[in-house]
């Protein structure tokens, strides 16, 4: 009698198709609900990677304006949504954070709109006149656009974060006795810790003075916002007043002294075994002499700038006198030569006359010597140096470990001595003085703060970026070795064997062969165990039993009434 075999069709046969052949069969085999249920968990692993990956590349946000007025400010944000420019407000909203990536960017072009107005006005004020505006309206208008310009320009100073500016600008007057002096107030906010030298606020007080007319600097006052006056009214420029620039420069000088001198200790001694350290006297005062000097010529020398020579001799008397009694009286008498002098005008002997007027002028001008002299004294003359150079002393250390300090010698003394002189300049003539010592150094520790990591800028920083990086690669693992990898291997793994499902009825003959089937196939050439065999006897004669009910019925009902029975 023959009998069925329920066998696996793929048993000893080769695959088919691909595995992504097999893959799209499967997913084509698959449940509509199935499938949804798939695509979702694929969809959501998708967008988890996605959403971490923006995350990890989210740009670091920096400050685009701080402490700005709530006006300025949205305007700012307004001007950024146009420009779908992303945007975050600090805590407590007092800055406007953008990405990092646009910061210079923004500002530019937030700068070509005229932002941030810094809460005050300018000129602009002035683009917008009414018709028919009053001479005193236009001076007002005027009074508080030059006021915002001033307060923007001291606004643009580094320490300065706001500023505001009072002008107190009187009506001009025809008469000199009514005429007034304009005044001038300024209020500075400054930065948290920072301040202004006396250099800036100067500047600060000559920028408003030089802005309006007729404004002395003295009628300047400069406040900060804790109130404290900051102007002195005295130019730090003239000599009363202490220049910083002055000691900057003492410093500069004493440190190039030391500069030049240690250049040349360093190859001698090696670093860390000397000291210098040097006095420098500057003479800042400023002194202006001018002098006029006058040397007489020597006679060889002599220059003769001009001459003139007058010379008048008479030896006739000319007729003179007072027309009258005198001159018309009688001759004297003849008197001897001897005992009366001879009358004038009577002649002495024959032929000569006694000379009556002899005259003579010389005038000579000699040049003289001039000199002038302006001499002005240069500022900043070194008047004297003291340096003082101390040099470490070698240490021999002995057999049993004792170190034992040496001191150099007489001539190494000298020579740095020499070596010092030459390179700090040393003059005599100024009083320079030079001290060469030489001492043991005593090491001091230095205390190292030990700072905890977990306190540590750099180390939380890298901290959190490897948080975020390792945090990233994880959900990128789970969802490689989770869920992509555990649904592509179900998708092409090969089919698994199903007793109700994937069967194929193979009948088989008395001695268990199956019949029916060609030669050659893997069911034809199938063997049975003793196991199977009798498993498939069972079943051959449960096979003919059911055909022998389909066909004789009462047979089988005669059969089972015996087994009712209990007969044999």
């Amino acid at each position: 009698m023959a009998a069925t075999a329920v066998l696996d069709p793929n048993e000893g046969s080769a695959p088919a198709s691909s595995p992504l052949a097999l893959a799209q069969q499967r997913l084509a085999d698959m449940p509509m609900q199935k499938k949804m249920a798939l695509a979702g968990s694929l969809a959501m692993a998708i967008a988890l990677l996605v959403g971490l990956l923006l995350w990890s590349r989210a740009p670091d946000y920096t400050v685009l304006f701080s402490n700005i007025d709530d006006k300025d400010g949205g305007a700012i944000v307004a001007a950024l949504q146009q420009q779908n420019v992303p945007y975050r407000f600090s805590e407590g909203g007092h800055a406007i954070l953008v990405p990092s990536g646009v910061v210079h960017d923004a500002r530019l072009k937030l700068a070509a709109q005229g932002l941030p107005r810094g809460g005050s006005v300018g000129f602009e004020m002035m683009e917008n006149q009414k018709l028919g505006q009053s001479q005193f309206s236009e001076q007002v208008t005027y009074q508080r656009a030059l006021e915002g310009e001033l307060a923007r320009t001291i606004g643009t100073l580094s320490a300065v974060s706001s500023a505001r500016v009072h002008l107190a600008i009187p009506k001009q007057s025809a008469f000199l006795r009514d005429d007034q002096k304009p005044s001038a107030s300024v209020v500075l906010g400054l930065l948290g810790g920072r301040s202004l030298s006396p250099e800036q606020v100067g500047g600060i007080v000559h920028l408003v003075a030089s802005s309006v007319p007729q404004l002395d600097p003295s009628s300047v006052s400069v406040l900060d916002q804790s109130g404290n006056l900051l102007s002195n009214h005295r130019d730090p420029r003239d000599g009363s007043a202490l220049n910083p620039s002055q000691l900057k420069y003492v410093q500069e000088v004493e440190a190039a002294t030391i500069r030049r001198i240690e250049a040349m200790l360093e190859p001698i001694m090696g670093r860390g075994n000397y000291r210098v350290q040097t006095a420098a006297d500057i003479d800042f005062s400023q002194a202006e002499q001018t002098a006029e000097t006058y040397t007489p010529n020597p006679a060889p020398q002599a220059a003769i700038r001009s001459q003139q020579t007058s010379e008048s001799i008479s030896n006739q008397p000319a007729a003179g006198g007072v027309p009258g009694a005198l001159s018309n009286q009688p001759p004297a008498p003849a008197t001897a030569p001897i005992t009366t002098p001879a009358a004038p005008g009577t002649p002495v002997a024959e032929g000569q006359m006694v000379p009556i007027n002899t005259r003579k002028d010389s005038t000579t001008n000699f040049e003289v010597d001039k000199t002038v002299q302006h001499i002005r004294q240069p500022v900043g003359q070194i008047k004297r140096l003291s340096v003082a150079v101390l040099i470490n002393q070698k240490v021999e250390t002995d057999d049993k470990g004792k170190a034992t300090p040496i001191p150099p010698t007489e001539a190494e003394i000298k020579r740095i001595n020499d070596l010092t002189r030459e390179a700090m300049g040393f003059s005599e003539t100024r009083g320079d003085t030079l001290n060469v010592a030489s001492a043991p150094f005593t090491e001091v520790p230095v205390e190292v703060i030990d700072t905890p990591i977990w306190q540590d800028p750099e180390m939380t920083g890298l901290a959190r970026e490897l948080v975020k990086y390792l945090l990233v690669a994880g959900v990128a693992a789970y969802l490689l070795f989770g869920v992509l990898r555990p649904l592509v291997r179900s998708l092409t793994a090969p089919p698994e064997t199903d007793d109700e499902s994937d069967v194929r009825d193979v009948t088989l003959d008395e001695n268990g062969q199956p019949v029916g089937l060609p030669e050659g196939s893997p069911a034809a050439q199938l063997e049975l165990s003793p196991e199977a065999r009798a498993n498939l006897d069972f079943e051959t004669k449960l096979e003919a039993a059911r055909n022998m009910a389909k066909e004789d019925p009462k047979a089988i009902a005669e059969v089972i009434k015996h087994w009712v029975s209990g007969d044999e």
